[in-house]
């Protein structure tokens, strides 16, 4: 069975990416930017230093934001 990632570039999010990188991530639609974005945070190297989980730090992050707007 064919994925969504057969069809577009092997390039997945990066700090540092390359202009090739940088260009071919761009030329993802926005679905599969997303789709490789998500991918990237459940892997077990993303989740290695800490132990909240994506859910808490946007929690955090979205009270952040609340206070700072009022």
């Amino acid at each position: 069975m064919t994925t969504t990632t057969d069809f577009f570039p092997d390039v997945m999010p990066s700090a540092t990416p390359t202009e090739a990188e940088l260009a071919a991530w761009e030329a993802l639609p926005r679905d599969e930017q997303l789709s490789r974005l998500r991918a990237s945070f459940a892997a077990p190297a993303s989740s290695q230093v800490g132990t909240r989980s994506m859910d808490d730090l946007l929690k955090e992050a979205r009270a952040a934001a609340d206070l700072r707007h009022g």
